[in-house]
């Protein structure tokens, strides 16, 4: 699976995002000067404060100087995460078909798409597992005894500040982590202590990358200009809580047109271009639309599990505060902008799938799934090279290593 995803994103790789994420790392490395900020913030002319970014892209420059050794370690990261989201529920809901899960995690779209390649949301997934995992095994009404209250605290505080050193969304977790105090605190004053001295101690190894930017610039510089970021907009709340909750029950589906390409004709060209997957095509396109159906629904319904009620409350909950959020975001909801709620709506997901896979006819339909699902994703990569491949940049990223000059690659806006 690991090197299925290195060859998806050296394949999936081309981007001026992409690109200028790199070029964070290869200015790392080239230069040798300490990384302050991070990912830019394009509609502000910002910065998300923190090395984090540049540490994880031009780290692997100093120990494997090949264009592709950043790919190499992302995808390490991604698989360890999603390997870690797997396992948690298998552990949650043992009468899951481990098979399934092992495999849906993989290769859903939003799983597989994004945490391959080197833009900042990609880097996002592992933090954001850690920091969901954490955050369920911390909540007493969630709690499933799976990892010990010190080690979910620290799970929360390592996945909170690698979130923050990489992208905006990191606002809306601050409710959650507030929520799973007072929580914690209510039921379990001794269990509560540990978990927040879990906390800090998780939250102390990424802070190490942070602290060096607010020592240099000041706590207002350090922002990095982010805090334009925060600015009121009005937008019609139906609309916005409509798209918000569709986009949410998506990361947790096969929603394929969105990689398709941005419209119609682009779509109809690639299916022409690659007429055998046709079949897979049609029927994941039927499957990906139904799924954010069954999930709503499902939300209504009671399940077998004792913390059903509070899951489901929990992912409401989160969705409420999309939904606020982005009334004071100056970027509307786009899919990505709160990516970092994927491994919530994945285990909110779990526990809707559950009944249903529990019956042989769905275990068949789900494999179908699956097959169709690895089918187009071959579809994909043949569709993806060379044009958008890594091999468009490899030579001068090469290049750009051997003579230590990153602007060889192309110039840091």
């Amino acid at each position: 699976m690991f090197v299925f995803r290195l060859i998806f994103g050296l394949r999936y790789f081309w981007d001026e995002d992409a690109r200028q994420v790199y070029l964070i790392g290869l200015k790392f490395f080239t230069t040798k000067t300490w990384p302050y900020f991070g990912p830019d913030v394009v509609y502000t002319a910002s910065q998300i404060p923190g090395a984090l970014q540049g540490v994880l892209v031009g780290g692997p420059l100093f120990l494997l100087p090949m264009p592709e050794a950043p790919f190499v370690l992302l995808n390490l990261l991604s698989v360890a995460g999603l390997a870690l989201l797997a396992w948690y529920s298998c552990r949650r809901m043992p009468g899951l078909p481990h098979w399934f899960v092992w495999l849906w995690v993989f290769m859903v779209p939003w799983g597989l798409f994004v945490s391959t390649r080197t833009v900042n949301t990609d880097y996002l997934l592992v933090g954001a597992i850690i920091f969901f995992v954490g955050l369920f095994e911390s909540i007493p009404s969630i709690r499933g005894g799976v990892i010990r209250p010190w080690l979910g605290g620290a799970m929360i505080g390592f996945g909170f500040l690698w979130i923050f050193q990489l992208h905006m969304s990191w606002t809306i977790l601050v409710p959650l982590v507030a929520y799973a105090a007072v929580a914690g605190a209510r039921a379990d004053g001794k269990g509560f202590a540990q978990t927040a001295v879990g906390f800090l101690v998780g939250a102390a190894l990424p802070a190490l990358l942070l602290i060096p930017t607010f020592m240099a610039h000041g706590i207002l510089g350090g922002l990095g200009g982010t805090e334009q970021n925060v600015v009121y907009q009005f937008r019609n709340p139906v609309e916005l809580l409509l798209t918000i909750l569709a986009r949410f029950l998506s990361f947790a589906s096969y929603e394929l047109p969105y990689w398709m390409g941005g419209h119609t004709v682009d779509r109809i060209a690639l299916l022409k271009r690659h007429a055998w997957v046709i079949p897979f095509a049609v029927a994941l396109l039927v499957v990906g639309h139904l799924q954010p159906v069954v999930l709503l629904v499902e939300g209504f319904r009671r399940k077998v599990q004792r913390e059903w009620p509070a899951v489901r409350n929990l992912t409401l909950a989160t969705v409420v505060l999309l939904f606020l959020a982005f009334l004071f975001s100056i970027k509307g909801p786009s899919s990505h902008t709160f990516y970092v709620t994927f491994p919530l709506a994945m285990l909110y997901s779990m526990y809707c799938w559950y009944p249903y896979l529990q019956k042989r006819f769905w275990r068949r339909f789900a494999a179908g799934v699956l097959v169709a699902g690895f089918m187009m994703s071959l579809a994909f990569l043949f569709e993806y090279y060379p044009q958008q491949s890594f091999a468009v940049d490899r030579d001068n990223a090469a290049r750009a290593i051997q003579q230590g000059d990153y602007r060889i690659m192309g110039e840091r806006r």
